[in-house]
């Protein structure tokens, strides 16, 4: 009994496939390579901005690759992505990575302003923050969780989603491969 029990258990694991977790440092350049074309993605309508000096639209960022985070500053999910954001935007800001954290809040403290201008400074948070309290950028991408990253191409296009946390090594492949992407200049 026990060896058709540990043999069974060894077939399971053994048939288990790395694309049923994480992949493997070896297989993030095959995953990165093959981004699928997610479709346009919603122009941004906010109007309230933090660390810009305007508003920013998609359609003047084409040329750059965007890293758009839905994101509240309450939620311990979100806190723990933002060394990866922070990381992100310090490594590849330089060579053309815009990160934008669209800020809908998920609880009435977290609608003030001040609130989140405390949070933005609190958590060393450079890259720009959108505020959305009414939820036009949320609903715009039909988002449902927090955190929720999008990649977007030079083009403008969807190409990477990743709901909550992990995958960072992936994700860091995913904009790495976009921003080696030639963009053709018109």
């Amino acid at each position: 009994m026990n060896r058709l029990f540990f043999g069974l258990l060894f077939v399971l694991t053994a048939c288990s496939t790395p694309a049923e977790s994480q992949p493997l440092e070896a297989d993030i350049p095959q995953y990165a390579a093959s981004l699928p074309d997610l479709g346009l993605a919603p122009e941004l309508s906010n109007d309230i901005w933090l660390n810009v000096d305007l508003p920013l639209r998609l359609a003047d960022l084409r040329g750059k690759v965007v890293a758009l985070e839905m994101w509240t500053f309450g939620c311990y999910n979100c806190q723990n992505v933002m060394p990866s954001l922070k990381d992100w935007h310090s490594k590849y800001s330089g060579e053309g990575l815009v990160i934008i954290g669209n800020h809908y809040p998920e609880f009435s403290f977290e609608e003030n302003l001040d609130n989140l201008q405390t949070a933005v400074l609190e958590n060393g948070i450079e890259y720009a923050v959108a505020q959305d309290n009414d939820g036009m950028t949320w609903r715009a991408y039909d988002n449902r969780y927090w955190p929720t990253l999008y990649l977007i191409d030079k083009q403008g296009h969807i190409r990477y989603v990743h709901i909550g946390e992990g995958r960072y090594k992936e994700t860091e492949a995913a904009i790495q491969l976009l921003l080696a992407e030639p963009y053709p200049v018109q």
